[in-house]
């Protein structure tokens, strides 16, 4: 990579043994060595009450927004609750705008105990759209998590892969419409891909 790009990922999950930060993480390593500077932005560190737009805003979320501000392309990762995302990912994206999204490059990664698991990655979707961002084609749902991923590790190797191309395209596709020679590479390598 010939292009200082900074990508990070925001977990939505607080759990220690979080399925979902392994995941992160995985498609971290896969933009670092894509040539990415990468970051987690774990919310276990983040000092985030319910979001009131009539209180001052708190120093961990002026910090968060800085940092997603900073990045060139954010990979959200959720476990699935109730069939959609995670309370925590909600209030920490309700301090984000689109002053922070804006024009970003987005990867989206859902972890769930069930077999099917889709809804959360469209309803993030609509999300960072209204957020004016943009969305990579792909996406990843690792389903069955129990099974898929063990001991900090994604064990089913296809799902590995895809954890590993979601890192890899948030890499080369990070701050893609800041880069106009880029966005003609996407649309050449997403041909006929579905995007939203």
């Amino acid at each position: 990579m010939d292009r200082d790009v900074r990508v990070v990922a925001l977990c939505g999950s607080l759990r220690d043994q979080s399925k979902t930060r392994t995941a992160l993480a995985a498609a971290l390593a896969s933009a670092r060595e894509a040539g990415a500077r990468t970051d987690l932005l774990d919310l276990r560190e983040y000092d985030l009450p319910a979001y009131d737009p009539d209180e001052p805003e708190p120093e961990d979320a002026a910090a968060l927004c800085a940092a997603v501000s900073d990045a060139d392309a954010v990979l959200i990762g959720t476990p699935n609750y109730h069939g959609s995302y995670s309370g925590p990912l909600k209030n920490a994206l309700d301090y984000c705008g689109r002053d922070e999204f804006g024009g970003t490059t987005v990867g989206l990664l859902e972890v769930a105990g069930g077999e099917f698991p889709t809804a959360p990655l469209e309803h993030l979707r609509s999300v960072c759209r209204t957020l004016n961002a943009w969305t990579l084609p792909i996406e990843v749902a690792i389903p069955s998590s129990s099974s898929t991923v063990e001991d900090g590790a994604i064990v089913d190797e296809t799902v590995a892969e895809r954890v590993a191309e979601l890192g890899d395209a948030a890499a080369k596709y990070a701050g893609v419409e800041q880069f106009p020679e880029l966005a003609e590479d996407r649309r050449n390598a997403f041909a006929g891909a579905v995007d939203d």
